[in-house]
């Protein structure tokens, strides 16, 4: 190789992408310097229900990326073996029979494991649900990834690998000749060859220092968290309306929707009805107690589909924003890295340069 020097790459975030990101250009020898506000966990990551999935609603395009992804992370489990990964599966019955029934045969067409379930088998796989489905989709190959834990162990797996993580405000990103040449932070310049941004919802604003426009929609999403408790949940259970599973520590957490619904006008009381639901749910739960809710703000581009590129007309900047950063973390760090080291993009990062919104 010619080019001897490492390339120094700033990750702008620590979210779950951001981490991942930063780990996956440590490991391919990268220098690497994280910046961010929040420390470790990013500002979406710690609101997020952490499902791993390439589950209904999915073109077979995109269904392909988050299989990929769902691979990738048992990958970076063997290289980082203190990411807290539980593959619990899932339990799905949020769509009327006849959608349900369409969107497991589409997907097992596609490879995908479903099992239709009755209501004795669901029975068996989560045995506190009050009401059992009559009809439902078992989807065993799904998991969780506990979000800000996740983040905070990669970070500290790529400090290892002589990555540089620093807390900071970054007011703009320097340029010079038409290139992104670095990032001004709070108290000085961080100078890079590459800068990637993955700042979810404060991406924009980074962004537009260089006459970048990211088009993105940040939908709130309401997410009750119970005080820890005894187990009640196996895995994850999407019935109507309410998404819930628990986490490593017994807290369950619940959204009207696996991203959270909307909090309302009044989000502490669409938390305490939504508490109600949950806990009216579950067999042995009557000394479960809400501990608190949070509101994530979901960093969505606004056609639903994730940023994943470099950023056209500028050089040195790559862009990496999505709803779905669980899911998607492994595969975007190492596909991204691959691009900002080596200049070769991954085939199914096709459908997901920043470019298909100026066209």
């Amino acid at each position: 190789m010619e080019n001897r020097v490492a390339k120094h790459v700033t990750v702008i975030g620590a979210g779950i992408i951001g981490a991942s990101i930063a780990w996956h250009l440590a490991k391919a020898g990268a220098r690497v310097t994280v910046v961010s506000e929040s420390g470790a966990g990013g500002v979406a990551t710690p609101n997020s229900f952490a499902w791993i999935n390439a589950s209904w609603g999915n073109p077979e395009v995109y269904f392909r990326l988050r299989i990929r992804a769902m691979a990738e992370w048992k990958r970076l489990a063997k290289d980082v073996p203190e990411l807290p990964l539980a593959w619990c599966g899932g339990l799905c019955f949020d769509l009327p029979p006849d959608r349900l029934e369409a969107y497991a045969a589409e997907h097992s067409s596609w490879g995908y494991g479903i099992e239709r379930v009755d209501a004795k088998r669901a029975g068996e796989i989560e045995p506190n649900l009050v009401e059992p489905p009559h009809f439902a989709v078992y989807l065993a190959e799904e998991g969780v990834a506990e979000p800000v834990a996740t983040a905070k162990a990669l970070l500290t797996d790529a400090e290892r690998l002589g990555a540089r993580v620093m807390i900071g405000t970054v007011d703009r990103l320097t340029l010079s000749g038409g290139k992104v040449t670095g990032v001004a932070v709070s108290g000085g310049t961080i100078e890079a060859d590459e800068v990637a941004v993955a700042a979810g919802t404060g991406a924009p604003a980074i962004a537009a220092t260089a006459d970048i426009k990211l088009p993105l929609d940040t939908p709130p999403g309401l997410i009750v968290h119970s005080r820890p408790y005894n187990k009640l949940l196996n895995g994850l259970v999407h019935a109507e309306r309410l998404h819930m599973r628990q986490t490593a520590e017994g807290r369950i957490i619940a959204g009207s929707d696996f991203a959270g619904g909307d909090p309302g006008e009044n989000a502490e009381a669409t938390a305490r009805e939504l508490f109600a639901v949950t806990k009216a749910a579950l067999h042995g739960a009557d000394g479960l107690e809400l501990d608190f809710h949070t509101v994530g703000y979901r960093p969505m581009p606004a056609d639903g589909f994730p940023i994943i590129s470099r950023a056209d007309g500028i050089g040195g900047l790559y862009i990496a924003v999505m709803h779905s950063g669980i899911t998607l973390a492994p595969a975007v760090g190492l596909f991204a890295t691959r691009e900002i080291l080596g200049g070769e993009r991954d085939a199914l990062l096709a459908p997901y340069a920043l470019s298909r919104f100026h066209q």
